[in-house]
C-alpha cells in the first residue's frame, strides 16, 4: 500500500497556505505538482551540468549528452519500446501529435483518404488532424460517444474503408476521464493494416502503458501532467514509420551532411529533434520517471482509483449535481455541474477556500457540445490527494450549493 503523506512529503508546494487555508489541489488533469526529486535535477544540472549536447567535445558537453541520453533510455524502458532511437523529445504532446500530423500526413495521406478520432478528444488530438485533413482533400470521420461518456468502439468497423489511412484516439477522456478500450481498436486497425496514434497525456502518470504490448504505432505525452517540468514530453513512434516518414523541423542537430543545395538528415531520434532541445526539461522527466517507478505504478493506480470511488459516492449524495461520464472504467479526472449555477463561479468561491480545480471547456468543444452543456468543473486526482482533501472539497461544494441555491 502507498505510503501518501511519505509522497506528499516531497511536493512542498503541497503545505502552501492559500486564503488561510492549506492547498488542495485538484487541477492535476492540467499540470501536476513537482517533487523535490524533480526540482533538484533541474536545478543540479544548471549548477553542476550545463552545456550544449552532442556537438562538443569538451567534458561538460560529454557529461550533457550523456545524461540527456540516459533520459531517453529511462523514458524507453518505462513505456516497453524496444529501441531508444523510438522516443522522440517533444515540447509536450501537443507538438508530438502535431509532428505525427504534419511528418506523416506528408508522404501518407492524400486526397479523398479518410482520418479516424473520437468525439472526446482533446483539441490538441483534433485540430492537427483537421488542419491536414483540410490541406490535404482529406475526410475527418468520427467515432462517436454514448450519452453517459462511453466511446461507441463497436462502430468502429463501420467508419474503417480503404480510404483510412490513420486512426487517432485518447486513452483516457481528459474531462471524462473515460478509459478507452485501445487494445481492441489497435487489433481492428491493424488488421486493416491502419496505424493508431494514442494520445497519453491523461493516461501515462496514472496506469502502466507498454507499447510493444499495446502494438501501437505511435503514442504521445507530456512531461508535465507525470510530475516532470513543463516543456517536455515524448513521441514515440514505431521505427518503420519514423525511418520512413519526413522530418518535422530543419536546422542543426538534425543533419549528416549539408552542402549549399542539398541537405543528408540523421537517423531517428535525431532526424526528429533539430536545433537546441529542453535538456533540462528531458532530464527532469527521468527523475520524475525514478520517482514514480520508485512508489510502483501499481499502488498509484489503486490508490487513484480510490480516490475516484470515494469522490463519485461522496459527489453524488448531494442534490443538484450532474456528474458526466461513466460510473466505471474512469481514471484522474471527474467532470460535473451544479443545477443552475455556472461552473466559473463554482470554481471562484471554491478557491476562496484552497481548492484548486478546472472550470471551462476543458479544450473540448465538441464534447461539451454532445454533452449538450457549455462548461462544468473538473476535479481531477494524482498520486498525492486523499480522501481528507475529497471530503474538503464536498464540504466546499456544500458552502457554495447553500450559497447560490
Amino acid at each position: 500500500m502507498m505510503n501518501v503523506e511519505r509522497v506528499r512529503s516531497s511536493f512542498p508546494i503541497l503545505s502552501k497556505k492559500i486564503n488561510g487555508s492549506t492547498l488542495v489541489y485538484f487541477d492535476n488533469s492540467a499540470t501536476t505538482h513537482k517533487p523535490v526529486q524533480v526540482i533538484d535535477s533541474v536545478s543540479q544540472f544548471y549548477c553542476q551540468w550545463n552545456s550544449n549536447i552532442h556537438r562538443g567535445i569538451h567534458y561538460l558537453s560529454e557529461k550533457a549528452t550523456e545524461m540527456y541520453e540516459s533520459s531517453r533510455e529511462s523514458v524507453r524502458e518505462f513505456i516497453g519500446a524496444e529501441n531508444s532511437s523510438e522516443i522522440i523529445f517533444t515540447r509536450g504532446t501537443t507538438e508530438a501529435i502535431n509532428m505525427v500530423a504534419t511528418c506523416f500526413g506528408a508522404v501518407n495521406v492524400s486526397e479523398g483518404d479518410e482520418i479516424i478520432i473520437s468525439e472526446m478528444e482533446h483539441h490538441s488530438n483534433l485540430v492537427p488532424w483537421q488542419v491536414l485533413c483540410k490541406q490535404k482533400k482529406a475526410t475527418l470521420k468520427v467515432i462517436p460517444i454514448t450519452d453517459n461518456g462511453i466511446l461507441r468502439a463497436d462502430l468502429l468497423l463501420s467508419l474503417i474503408t480503404q480510404k483510412t489511412k490513420l486512426i487517432a484516439i485518447t486513452m483516457v477522456s481528459n474531462v471524462l476521464g473515460t478509459v478507452n478500450p485501445v487494445n481492441a481498436i489497435i487489433k481492428t486497425a491493424h488488421s486493416f493494416n491502419i496505424p493508431v496514434v494514442l494520445d497519453a497525456a491523461q493516461c501515462i502518470q496514472h496506469t502502466k502503458i507498454d507499447v510493444k504490448e499495446l502494438d501501437c504505432d505511435f503514442v504521445a505525452f507530456s512531461g508535465h501532467k507525470m510530475y516532470a517540468q513543463t516543456g517536455i514530453g515524448v513521441l514515440y513512434g514505431k521505427k518503420k514509420w519514423l525511418d520512413t516518414i519526413s522530418a518535422y523541423q530543419y536546422g542543426g542537430g538534425m543533419i549528416s551532411s549539408v552542402d549549399l543545395f542539398s541537405t543528408e538528415f540523421c537517423s531517428p531520434p535525431n532526424k526528429f529533434e533539430a536545433g537546441t532541445p529542453n535538456i533540462s526539461g528531458a532530464l527532469s522527466l527521468k527523475a520524475a520517471i525514478d520517482f514514480l517507478n520508485d512508489i510502483g505504478l501499481n499502488s498509484i493506480e489503486q490508490h487513484e482509483k480510490n480516490l475516484m470511488e470515494y469522490a463519485t459516492q461522496k459527489l453524488m449524495e448531494l442534490e443538484h449535481i450532474t456528474i458526466y461520464g461513466p460510473q466505471t472504467n474512469r481514471t484522474g479526472a471527474l467532470s460535473f455541474n451544479i443545477d443552475g449555477i455556472s461552473s466559473y463561479d463554482v470554481a471562484a468561491l471554491l478557491d476562496r477556500m484552497a481548492i484548486a480545480v478546472r472550470s471551462g471547456t476543458h479544450c473540448a468543444q465538441p464534447l461539451m457540445k454532445r454533452l449538450g452543456i457549455k462548461n462544468c468543473i473538473r476535479a481531477s486526482f494524482a498520486l498525492y490527494n486523499t480522501n481528507q482533501e475529497i471530503d474538503l472539497f464536498i464540504q466546499g461544494i456544500k458552502r457554495v450549493l447553500n450559497l447560490l441555491t
